[in-house]
């Protein structure tokens, strides 16, 4: 089993006080499990974080995360939305401030 680092992705663009934070735990949980997004076996998701917006989902396999990343584009849509959002998906680097992290994944 590879590091949890490694089997981590880092999610964007989550519509921040929509929904309470367990039911847009669980909402990303669908969302990243389904074999339509590419997902897979989701181990952990870590919501609310430090960052507005921001959510880091652990998969089981490290395999899930290199097809995750392959998907052309992310849509979180859940009948509890209005309607759905743009989710920008990027590889988890633990060397990286979440400052860099922000600014890579929200750029300005």
């Amino acid at each position: 089993q590879a590091a949890k680092s490694a089997r981590t992705v880092v999610i964007a663009g989550i519509p921040d006080g929509l929904l309470h934070d367990d039911v847009m735990t669980d909402i990303l949980m669908i969302h990243f499990q389904m074999s339509k997004n590419n997902g897979g076996d989701v181990e952990e998701v870590m919501y609310p974080t430090a960052e507005k917006g921001v959510a880091y989902v652990t998969f089981e396999d490290q395999e899930v995360v290199e097809s995750v990343l392959k998907k052309d584009e992310h849509r979180l849509e859940d009948r509890r939305l209005s309607r759905y959002y743009p989710l920008k998906v990027t590889r988890y680097c633990e060397n990286v401030s979440s400052l860099i992290i922000y600014l890579v994944v929200l750029p300005l």
